[in-house]
């Protein structure tokens, strides 16, 4: 084949791809499909001064870190590598419950630097004495959800949830919002025992 004949087909391949009608429309982002356990629920009920309901496809562990205290636990979600951090502590003064608290509005907001927005809402079942705050932090950060309940005279009960996963929000929305409902169930139902 000639030069001049190589040049014109290539010139001609070269048009009628430009000239193609096609159109191109760009994939949206996908994620992993996500299948979401049927919400059932137990009672934690042991020697702690506390009961509440949490979720049947969760599982309650003793926290074994060398620091951990009686009552501290971490309820296991193995499906979605997430864990909630639970503690207990009694205290007896003032200045310990005022410290606790201020504690873990501490704890809470040293998400602001990656946070895109930290919800704070109160809880109050003054019929039960359980008082307390919740915090939803939205954004790519450690936790999403931290809260805390106590009677105001001798019981503090904290809460953490942590994923075992980079933080990416787009990803993890789906099931922080699933977690939340959980989260929301074992406040309604906790109860102290004295």
């Amino acid at each position: 084949m000639k030069k001049s004949h190589l040049l014109l087909l290539l010139l001609f391949a070269l048009m009628v791809a430009c000239t193609s009608e096609s159109t191109y429309t760009p994939k949206p982002r996908g994620y992993f499909r996500i299948d979401f356990p049927k919400k059932e629920y137990k009672v934690f009920d042991s020697g702690c001064p506390f009961t509440f309901e949490y979720p049947v496809y969760a599982q309650m562990v003793a926290d074994d870190e060398r620091n951990a205290l009686p009552c501290w636990n971490n309820l296991n979600f193995p499906q979605f590598n997430g864990k909630l951090h639970l503690t207990y502590y009694d205290f007896s003064s003032k200045k310990d419950y005022d410290d606790m608290t201020e504690g873990a509005r501490t704890l809470a907001m040293t998400h602001t630097i990656k946070a895109n927005s930290i919800d704070k809402k109160l809880i109050n079942y003054p019929d039960k004495k359980v008082y307390g705050v919740y915090y939803a932090i939205e954004g790519n950060t450690a936790s999403s959800v931290q809260f805390f309940l106590t009677d105001s005279t001798k019981h503090y009960f904290r809460g953490a949830l942590y994923f075992n996963e980079k933080p990416q929000y787009d990803s993890l929305q789906p099931v922080v919002k699933f977690i939340k409902k959980d989260i929301d169930r074992m406040i309604e139902t906790f109860k102290w025992k004295n």
